[in-house]
């Protein structure tokens, strides 16, 4: 809070935006404006904060999980793949 308390005082162009892993903090009305990077598990993600995210925490706007893509077996991976088609 004392980082951001500090940041939205001097609210320049140029201003570097404020890294976290607190990702259960409620998003409070002095936020709105900034630019924060969360922590999701792997890497930093960026997010501005909008007056419609007071209330929110800010884990529920940077995802953890990602889809996973799975690859078509190819020739010779496991006597299973024998009978799918290729393509």
């Amino acid at each position: 809070m004392e980082l951001i308390r500090g940041s939205s005082r001097g609210k320049s162009k140029d201003a570097k935006p404020i890294r976290t892993h607190c990702r259960d903090m409620v998003i409070l009305p002095e936020m709105v404006g900034l630019n924060l990077l969360i922590h999701s598990g792997k890497e930093f993600e960026s997010i501005d904060v909008k007056p419609e995210m007071i209330g929110h925490y800010l884990g529920e706007f940077v995802i953890t999980n990602k889809k996973v893509l799975h690859g078509t077996p190819g020739i010779g991976a496991s006597r299973s793949s024998m009978y799918v088609p290729l393509k």
